[in-house]
């Protein structure tokens, strides 16, 4: 099982490639392809709250999330990558567990998190990590959806889950 350690600028590079080899070809409704959601700031000032999981051929896993600076009860995942060959093996569960306890932690009380309306994978998954779906302006295949969430045309099923502190 890789190792997880906490996330260095210098994994930017790296984590952007994994992302692109990662993700499968996206629809152009889903907007922006990763390099778009993990520019290296996220790493410049989150580093210390985001998570890499490795082995010695590299790395197989990732979360980049952070602590809002607006309110001190949240947090945020703001994107998770997972090598494929290695998916329903727990690591991404791992590395949403180690997050929730670095959070709580620091006095965070919730976690937040978004997915696409039509990854179902993504939703099934956050909701049996125990994230409740917040209620939205639209709804999508019985799904909550803020519409424009992300900009014109990109809708978002949001999440949230209370921390046990």
């Amino acid at each position: 099982m890789p190792m997880m350690r906490r996330a260095r600028v210098s994994d930017h590079r790296t984590l952007v490639e994994c992302a692109h080899r990662w993700e499968a070809p996206r629809p152009p409704a889903w907007g922006r392809e990763p390099s778009f959601l993990l520019p290296r700031l996220f790493l410049q000032f989150f580093a210390g709250t985001s998570l890499v999981a490795e082995d010695s051929t590299g790395v197989k896993a990732f979360l980049v999330g952070f602590h809002s600076a607006d309110n001190e009860e949240d947090a945020c995942v703001h994107f998770v990558g997972v090598d494929p060959r290695l998916r329903g093996r727990g690591l991404a569960r791992g590395l949403y567990t180690a997050f929730f306890e670095r959070a709580a932690e620091a006095g965070r009380r919730e976690v937040r998190a978004v997915a696409r309306p039509g990854n179902a994978g993504a939703i099934a998954f956050h909701r049996a990590l125990g994230f409740s779906v917040v209620d939205g302006d639209h709804e999508v295949g019985g799904v909550p959806v803020h519409r424009d969430y992300d900009g014109p045309g990109q809708d978002r099923v949001c999440f949230r889950k209370r921390l046990v502190t």
